[in-house]
């Protein structure tokens, strides 16, 4: 795998810079042309789950909102994007990945604009197939963000606007675009044996100004150590909180669509 940085200067957007209409624009186009946007027939025989991938910039900083689930939740202390497994009164998976997105993080549906979604959808270790979409969060809703002209910086979020589900998220944080390329921060890993991609660590974000907490009173980030070391269980390997596995695949794979990665 190359290296990450190699591949910056070639990004369809700045990591930088606030995201604008133009920038969404361009991530819009850019799933179109990786992967088929129609809603793609659902094997019976199969359990389905739905992920978001929220872009937002917070204090004009472009990047992309993360929880860690909360104790009573499964794979608790891991880093992921909200989402679950998709209901019976979902009509499709797009509508069970913004009900969890709601439920989880409190961040409505008329917030939401939907960008696309990329693939191919992959199993979880549960046995889920997962179906990622994008999309970018409008504070003001996307009524309102509609006038925005096409090169101003759209609004940030306030991370304190956020309500988070206790029972299923401990932390939620933002972060940047330009944090995918820190070196510090990337550890090359195979998904499942075969694949490379980049786990990116992220304690200290989460521990800092760039996050929020279900319980105000209690903020410290804790996440356990498999002992077994098997790959994707826990928090990370070697300590370390990252986003990894399924999580970390999919973030990479967006990532090489936007070409910040090669």
């Amino acid at each position: 795998m190359s290296s990450a940085s190699s591949a910056s200067s070639n990004a369809l957007v700045s990591l930088t810079q606030p995201l604008t209409r133009r920038s969404c624009n361009i991530i819009r186009r850019a799933l179109d042309e990786a992967y088929p946007q129609s809603e793609h027939p659902h094997d019976p025989a199969e359990a389905h789950a739905a992920v978001l991938v929220p872009f937002c910039n917070v204090h004009e900083r472009p990047g992309v909102l993360l929880e860690v689930r909360g104790k009573l939740r499964t794979h608790s202390g891991e880093v992921s994007f909200p989402g679950g497994k998709v209901d019976e009164t979902d009509e499709s998976t797009l509508a069970a990945a913004l009900r969890e997105t709601e439920e989880e993080i409190g961040i409505r549906p008329d917030q939401l604009e939907i960008l696309g979604r990329f693939g191919p959808p992959e199993t979880s270790l549960k046995g889920l197939r997962v179906w990622p979409y994008v999309a970018f969060v409008h504070p003001d809703g996307t009524a309102a963000a509609a006038q925005v002209d096409e090169d101003a910086p759209l609004p940030s979020l306030a991370l304190s606007a956020l309500t988070l589900s206790p029972r299923e998220v401990a932390h939620a944080f933002h972060l940047p675009l330009a944090a995918l390329l820190s070196p510090p921060r990337l550890h090359a890993y195979l998904f499942r044996g075969a694949r490379p991609y980049y786990a990116v660590s992220v304690a200290d974000i989460v521990r800092g100004p760039g996050a929020v907490h279900a319980d105000a009173r209690d903020p410290a980030v804790r996440w356990t150590d498999d002992p077994a070391r098997r790959d994707e269980v826990g928090g990370g390997r070697e300590g370390r909180l990252e986003v990894w596995g399924l999580t970390g695949w999919y973030l990479s794979s967006l990532m090489r669509i936007l070409r910040v990665y090669d």
